[in-house]
Parts: structure tokens; C-alpha cells; sequence
């Protein structure tokens, strides 16, 4: 994918430095993460949910943090001293790893739950009252009222 310059976007923008610094962000590398997968899904008007394939992880070995716009997903498997026997192949990953996600302004996390080696992480959108539209009433002016006119000069 080639590289997309906002540069002349820099002349004529004000305050939407941090948009053009995400996009940028969001070209893919080489050196991408692509462990563990994840789905982003709407699970309703204002509600989201992050789901990671984490299996073999346990709710101990994984943690999730949230500031400041960046969620944050950590997991790290604690060292097993099982006897059990060798491996002779090994495909289940067990690698530690980290996970970040941009989130937009007023989104906050409202729980997490590891379910079948999935790990649903749920959001949802809380706009202040304050910063909603809101609709404004048209005054109308009443018939029959008297309307001053100027005098000519």
C-alpha cells in the first residue's frame, strides 16, 4: 500500500493534527503485530466489543488497561513446570503479548469477560449532554402584532 501525504492538509486544517497522526498510524508494516487475532464488532447504536483469540491464557495472565484513549491488552503466560511429558510439536502459541487500540473521544470500557478462549472486551459511547445536538424552537410572531417601521429621513 502506498503512502497517502497530508501535508497540504496541514495548510488548510486547523486542530486535526492527532486525526492525520492516526492515519498514518494505521498504514501497515512489515513489522505489524498480528497476534493474537481480534474482531471489532457494533454490537449496538453507541456499543462496541473487542474480541481476541486468547486461548490457553487464563484471566490471572492477562490484564487490560484503559487511559487515555488507548486500550491497552497485556497477556503473559506464567512459566508451567508440568511433567507431563515432551513436546514433539508445539502449535499452541504461548507467547506474551501486547495489543493497543485507539478509542474515539467519550468511549469507555464497560467489561471484560474470558469466555471458550475468547476474550470480549465491551465499550460503549457516552456523549455529555452538553455535547449533543439538541434542537432549537423558531420563535414565530404572532398575527396582528404592530411592526415599527422606520421614517424616511
Amino acid at each position: 500500500m502506498r503512502h497517502v501525504d497530508f501535508s497540504p492538509l496541514y495548510r488548510s486544517t486547523v486542530g486535526f493534527d492527532r486525526l492525520f497522526g492516526m492515519l498514518d498510524q494505521l498504514a501497515p508494516s512489515e513489522s505489524a503485530p498480528s497476534y493474537p487475532p481480534y474482531n471489532i464488532e457494533r454490537t449496538g447504536n453507541d456499543a462496541y466489543r473487542i474480541s481476541m483469540a486468547v486461548a490457553g491464557f487464563s484471566e490471572d495472565e492477562i490484564s487490560i488497561e484503559a487511559h487515555r484513549n488507548v486500550l491497552t491488552v497485556k497477556g503473559e503466560k506464567t512459566e508451567e513446570t508440568k511433567d507431563e511429558g515432551e513436546f514433539l510439536y508445539r502449535g499452541i502459541a504461548a507467547r506474551a503479548f501486547e495489543r493497543r487500540f485507539q478509542l474515539a473521544d467519550f468511549v469507555e470500557v464497560t467489561g471484560a469477560e474470558l469466555k471458550n478462549g475468547l476474550l470480549h472486551i465491551d465499550l460503549k459511547r457516552n456523549i455529555p449532554e452538553e455535547m449533543k445536538p439538541r434542537k432549537i424552537e423558531i420563535a414565530k410572531v404572532a398575527k396582528g402584532s404592530k411592526q415599527i417601521e422606520a421614517k424616511a429621513a
